[in-house]
C-alpha cells in the first residue's frame, strides 16, 4: 500500500496528468524504444502511429492516480490489460524498463514542476501498480494452455467476406523445439477469446504480434479465428496482409494460448427473461459469432437479438454460419445494416432495444465509442454492456 504522503502527492497531480498525460506517454514510448528497440517486437506499430497506445496508457495512468488508495476498484480494467500482456508474453522483467522511462518522461514533460517529491511519489506509485499487474499475470501464465508461442499448421483458409479470411489451425505434433506437452483435445475454449499470432514480416525490421478473435469455441477441428485485411486510410497492415496473401494451407504459424475476458454472462445463459443482444460491425462479428454458437448450444430458447453492420453485402462476414445458428434458436430478431445503402446503426436505433438486456458489442474504435455512448445515455447499466474493441481497451475509458 502506498504511503499517505505518496497518496497525497499523486492525487494532487491528477490535474497535471489530465493536461499532459498523452504528451508524457508519447515521450515515454519514444525514449523507451530508442533505448530498447527490441520492445518494438511487442507493441502494435499501427496503434502507436494512430496515437491509440499513448491514449490508452495515459488513461490507465490517470485512472491509477485517481484510485491509488483503492486499486481494487480497477481490477476489471487491470485484468483486461493483463490478458493482453500474457498473450503478448510481457514478463516481470519488462516492468522496470517501463517504470524507468515513464518516470523519465514525467520529468522531461513537466520540467522544473517535477519536484523530487513528485518523482519519488510517482516512482512508489508505479511500483505499487506494477506489482499488481505482475501478480495477476503470474496466475494467467500458470493457467495458460501452453507457454510462449507454439507452432500450428493451417488446415483451412476460407474467404468469409471480401476482406476477411477465416483460418483453422491444428498443433504441429512433432515439434522438436518445444519441451511442452500440449494436449489440444483437452483445450477448453471460451466464446469471445482471442489468440495471438507471431509473425516475422519481410518488409519489417521487427517481429509483429496481433490478436485475432476466435469465431468458434469448439476445438473439434482445431482453433478457428478470422483476420480482416487492414488497408484502410493509407495504412498497410503488416500481419493482416501477410495472413491474407502469403499464409496458405499447409503453412505453419506461431500462436500464444487463447486469452481474454470478453465472455457471456453465464448466470444468464440458461434463463429466458433477459434478451441476449449481440451487436457488431465488420470483423467485430468474430467473437460474437462464437457467443451466438455457445448460447444456441446451451439454451436455444433464450431471446436473441442479432445486430450487424458493415459496408455492403460483399463485406458481410459469416452470413451462412450466422443464418444456420439463428435457425436453431427459437426466439430471434435479426437486424442488418449496410452503410453504403444508407442503413445506419445509430443512437436513435438503439432506443428500440429492450431493457433490461444483456448486450455484447464489438467493432472498430469509432463504432465502439458510438454504441457505448448511446447505450449509456439510454440508461443501460455498465454491468449489462460488455465490449471488445480492436485496439487498446483503456482508450475507451474506464
Amino acid at each position: 500500500m502506498a504511503s499517505p504522503k505518496t497518496l497525497e502527492i499523486v492525487t494532487a497531480t491528477v490535474p497535471v496528468l489530465e493536461e499532459h498525460g498523452v504528451a508524457i506517454t508519447t515521450v515515454f514510448y519514444k525514449n523507451m524504444f530508442n533505448e530498447h528497440p527490441e520492445l518494438l517486437d511487442i507493441f502494435n506499430e499501427t496503434n502507436q502511429k494512430l496515437g491509440r497506445q499513448q491514449t490508452a496508457l495515459a488513461t490507465t495512468v490517470l485512472a491509477a492516480a485517481k484510485h491509488l488508495d483503492k486499486l481494487a476498484t480497477l481490477l476489471p480494467q487491470v485484468t483486461q490489460i493483463s490478458h493482453k500482456h500474457r498473450a503478448l508474453q510481457i514478463l516481470p522483467e519488462h516492468y522496470p524498463i517501463v517504470g524507468k522511462h515513464l518516470i523519465g518522461a514525467i520529468k522531461e514533460v513537466l520540467g522544473e514542476a517535477a519536484t523530487d517529491d513528485i518523482i519519488t511519489a510517482w516512482t512508489e506509485a508505479y511500483d505499487e501498480i506494477a506489482s499488481i499487474f505482475i501478480q495477476i499475470e503470474h496466475g494467467m501464465y500458470e493457467q495458460a494452455m501452453w507457454q510462449g508461442f507454439a507452432p500450428f499448421i493451417v488446415t483451412e483458409k476460407v474467404a468469409t467476406a471480401k476482406d476477411i479470411a477465416a483460418f483453422t489451425v491444428v498443433l504441429v505434433n512433432d515439434n522438436e523445439d518445444s519441451n511442452q506437452d500440449i494436449d489440444l483435445s483437452k483445450l477448453k475454449l471460451t466464446a469471445g477469446q482471442y489468440i495471438t499470432v507471431k509473425t516475422d514480416p519481410a518488409d519489417s525490421d521487427h517481429i509483429a504480434l496481433r490478436h485475432y478473435s476466435l469465431y468458434s469455441a469448439s476445438s473439434d477441428v482445431g482453433i478457428q479465428f478470422a483476420v480482416r485485411r487492414d488497408n484502410r486510410n493509407e495504412h498497410h497492415g503488416l500481419v493482416s496482409n501477410y495472413m491474407h496473401d502469403e499464409l496458405e494451407v499447409g503453412d505453419t504459424v506461431l500462436l500464444s494460448a487463447p486469452a481474454g475476458d470478453f465472455a457471456l454472462n453465464q448466470d444468464l445463459v440458461q434463463q429466458n427473461e433477459i434478451a441476449l443482444v449481440l451487436m457488431s460491425a465488420g470483423v467485430g462479428v468474430t467473437p460474437v459469432l462464437s457467443m451466438l454458437e455457445a448460447q444456441v448450444m446451451a439454451n436455444p430458447k433464450r431471446p436473441i437479438i442479432w445486430v450487424y453492420a458493415c459496408q455492403n453485402a460483399t463485406h458481410h462476414a459469416f452470413s451462412t454460419q450466422v443464418e444456420a445458428l439463428l435457425a436453431k434458436a427459437e426466439n430471434v430478431e435479426k437486424h442488418i445494416f449496410y452503410f453504403e445503402s444508407g442503413q445506419l446503426l445509430d443512437a436513435a436505433w438503439l432506443e428500440t432495444l429492450p431493457k433490461p438486456a444483456d448486450i455484447y458489442v464489438c467493432g472498430s474504435m469509432p463504432f465502439m465509442e458510438s454504441m457505448i455512448d448511446g447505450l449509456v445515455e439510454l440508461d443501460h447499466g455498465v454491468d449489462s454492456v460488455h465490449y471488445e474493441p480492436f485496439g487498446p481497451k483503456m482508450s475507451l475509458g474506464g
